[in-house]
Formats: structure tokens, C-alpha cells, sequence
């Protein structure tokens, strides 16, 4: 086919929506489900995919008695007959996802060895699970939620904190639901799809430690208040350790992994051929940008690793770090793009998608933006500075002016970022 705009954007958006409907829970769910309880069933959970999970269960199981309480994003609520759905703030917790999340505990407490707990987790269930432990304000959970976003932490390492501040996470779920069965239903939005780091682990044994957690804050130069580095400085009180909850089974039905490779599969129909770097790729969101640069140019003058017409794909959760300067709007795929796209220099013959599976980069209304040969011509030629924009990461601003936005709106599911950079012959 003839690579020109149009084509080029038309095959990375098939590519981004092949990626994202590999992970509907709609499609993927059922097939992961136990054996249907004998006892009571309380189904919990939490996550950007919460609602539409439970939706899915009550339609592979109409004929069991369900009840029980899901939490989830602002907005992304769907139509439930039998389990409560109830909204809270992402990423920055509030009122609601705390009471939320004393309802869920509740939920589950008196339960016996014949009962079942189906906990339906995905991305963003921390932030919406934010129930302090005994000592602590959900403004003091706040604060340095705040702090972890603007660190430039790994997601690993917000969760690690958030665990030892939590009455709920890193395995204090099902310990309150003992001795029921716990089954949990997952979809992955993290790097190594680590169980324990999927919604901060509500449900699974937690291998990380108080130490950790301060060493965590120290790394980033984040000061707690009192209350919490008191909290921390406490070695009493650990989260459930590996071994510790033998009532408790975990099942993943989406990563992003399955994402890559349903893209790749739309890449090949388009007659292209993919690349899959890998599914866990971190660190500045800009760098990445620009060493994916580096090999879209080996592409196309070398034919290395691969011959064009391809596409090189991949996964993770990459960070953006701050600092104290001002900062404008933009998440980490837009800030991928726009470093990608000025290493790139106004290459020829290279187009890149970014976005995030959830439909949301960052805490904008676009999942992530396109970046074309002539992004850097277009952006001067509106009066823009690109690498201005770089430097104030203000990436969103810069792709919604050049109308290159990526908008999906919530897409109910979320298995991390995917990134597709299109080299054409």
C-alpha cells in the first residue's frame, strides 16, 4: 500500500483499538471463572475495569446468587443488577473511595470455609481503595500520593508505600475473609504482571517491607508528615507475608502482553510486520522516546532489526518526573511522543501512536496522541516550541493544538501503555 498520512494514521489507531479490545472483560472474562461456589458468593473489587468485570460476571453467572460492592473511576460505571457500584477519584484518592473501601472490608468479614470471594482487580484499584490504617487520615494518604505521582517513582514503588499505609491492601483483604475461599480475577496494568503489585496486592501475600517503603520515600526526597513516618517507622504490624494466606488463589485474565500481541496480529493483516520490544519497558517517558528514535532510524536506513514496512511495539508504565519547576499539561504518552518526535528530527516515513489501554493519559481526556513526519513543521508552524514544550512537559498542550489527540474515552479496561511506531519503505 501507499504510506501516506492518512493510511499510516488509520493503521496505528486499528492498532491501538485491536490492543484494547484484546482486553475487554466483556470477551475474556468467563473463561476464567472457578467452580461455582456451594456457599455464599460476595464478589469485591476495585480498578478502572471494576464495573464492566462485574457486568461480566453477572452475565456469566446468572443463576448464582451474587452480592457484594465494586469501586471504580469517576465515569466508568456501568449498569450492574446484583453488585454495587460505587465511584471514587483516581489517581488522587478521596471521601468516597475511603468509605468505599470500609464497605468492601465489611463485606467480606464472617464469612465461612464454604463461602466464596470473587475480587475483581485492575489498574488504578489503589488510588481507589484508599483506606488509611488506624493512625492515619486519608489526607495524610493524599499527601503523599501526591508526592509519589510528581517523584517519578516506579508504579512498584508508589505500591510498596501505599501497602504499609493501608488497612486494605497488600494482602489485609483476604485476610479479613478468611476462611473463605478468595478467588481473584485480575487484569494487569504493571510491569512483570507481579500479583503483588496489581492494586497495590489487596488480596495477595505482600514480599515488600516497612524498610522498603522508607527507603522508598528517601530515595525520592519525600518528607512525610509526622503520622506517617511514625506509621513507617513501625516494624510491627507487617502485611501479610508469602505462604500466609493459603485460602487465596489468583488468576489473570488480561496483561498487556496479550495487548502486544493483538496488535501485532493487526499489523499483519495490514501487511506489516511487528516487532514486539517488550511488555515491562520503564523510565522517563521522554528517554524512551528518545531511544525509540534511535531504532525507527536503524529501520529505516538498515533494515535493522526489520525490514519496512513495520511497526515496532511496546508495553509498561513509563514515568515523568517533575522536579520543581512549573509544569503544563501532559501525561506519559504524550511526553513519549513529543521526545520521540524531536530526536526524530522530521524523519521521513516514521508515524508513532502512544496511548494508555484505560483511555486516559495521565489525568487529561485523550488516551494519548499521534506523532506524523511533519509534527515538529506543523508545531513551529503554529507558533509552538517543541522542545519548549518538552522541557515544561507541556506535551498535551502542543498534540491538542496540532489536533493529533488520541480520544477514546474510558475504555473500561486497563492493561498499561501501548506504544506502535510505524516505519514506512
Amino acid at each position: 500500500m501507499a504510506w501516506e498520512d492518512a493510511s499510516a494514521r488509520a493503521v496505528l489507531r486499528a492498532i491501538f483499538d485491536a490492543a484494547v479490545a484484546a482486553a475487554d472483560p466483556r470477551r475474556v472474562l468467563a473463561q476464567h471463572l472457578p467452580d461455582k461456589p456451594r456457599g455464599r458468593c460476595v464478589v469485591v473489587g476495585a480498578g478502572k475495569s471494576a464495573a464492566v468485570m462485574a457486568a461480566a460476571l453477572e452475565a456469566a453467572w446468572p443463576d448464582v446468587p451474587l452480592g457484594g460492592v465494586v469501586v471504580t473511576r469517576y465515569g466508568h460505571a456501568v449498569p450492574t443488577a446484583r453488585i454495587t457500584v460505587l465511584e471514587s477519584s483516581h489517581p488522587v484518592p478521596d471521601a468516597n473511595g475511603e468509605a468505599a473501601a470500609r464497605r468492601i472490608l465489611a463485606s467480606v468479614q464472617g464469612l465461612g470455609p464454604d463461602d466464596t470471594v470473587i475480587a475483581l482487580m485492575s489498574g488504578g484499584a489503589s488510588a481507589l481503595l484508599p483506606l488509611p490504617v488506624a493512625g492515619l487520615t486519608l489526607a495524610d494518604k493524599q499527601a503523599v500520593n501526591r508526592a509519589l505521582l510528581a517523584s517519578g517513582a516506579t508504579i512498584s514503588e508508589m505500591n510498596c508505600v501505599r501497602k504499609h499505609l493501608s488497612a486494605i491492601k497488600g494482602g489485609r483483604l483476604a485476610a479479613a475473609a478468611a476462611p473463605a475461599r478468595v478467588v481473584t480475577l485480575a487484569i494487569s496494568d504493571v510491569p512483570g504482571d507481579d500479583p503483588a503489585v496489581i492494586g497495590s496486592g489487596p488480596t495477595v501475600p505482600d514480599p515488600t517491607t516497612f524498610t522498603q517503603a522508607r527507603a522508598i520515600l528517601a530515595k525520592y526526597g519525600i518528607v512525610p508528615s509526622p503520622r506517617v513516618a511514625s506509621r513507617l517507622a513501625s516494624d510491627s504490624d507487617e502485611t501479610p507475608k508469602p505462604g500466609g494466606l493459603p485460602h487465596t488463589e489468583f488468576r489473570m485474565i488480561a496483561t498487556p502482553l496479550m495487548a502486544l500481541r493483538a496488535a501485532a496480529e493487526a499489523a499483519r493483516a495490514a501487511g506489516i510486520a511487528p516487532l514486539i520490544l517488550g511488555d515491562a519497558l520503564e523510565g522517563e517517558s521522554r528517554e524512551l522516546g528518545t531511544a525509540m528514535a534511535g531504532i525507527a532510524k536503524s529501520v529505516a536506513a538498515h533494515a535493522e532489526p526489520l525490514r519496512p514496512p513495520a511497526v515496532l511495539l511496546s508495553g509498561g508504565e513509563t514515568t515523568v518526573s517533575i522536579g520543581a519547576g512549573p509544569a503544563g499539561r501532559g501525561g506519559r504518552n504524550s511526553e513519549f511522543l513529543l521526545g520521540l518526535a524531536v530526536a526524530l528530527g522530521g524523519a521521513p516515513g516514521i508515524w508513532a501512536a502512544a496511548g494508555d489501554t484505560d483511555g486516559i493519559d495521565g489525568t487529561e481526556d485523550a488516551a494519548g496522541a499521534l506523532v506524523t513526519p511533519d509534527t515538529l513543521a506543523r508545531a513551529r508552524g503554529a507558533g509552538l516550541d517543541p522542545g519548549a514544550s518538552l522541557a515544561g512537559h507541556d506535551s498535551y498542550s502542543l498534540f491538542a493544538a496540532l489536533g493529533d489527540l488520541i480520544r477514546t474515552g474510558p475504555t473500561l479496561t486497563n492493561v498499561n501503555d501501548l506504544r506502535a511506531i510505524l516505519i514506512a519503505p
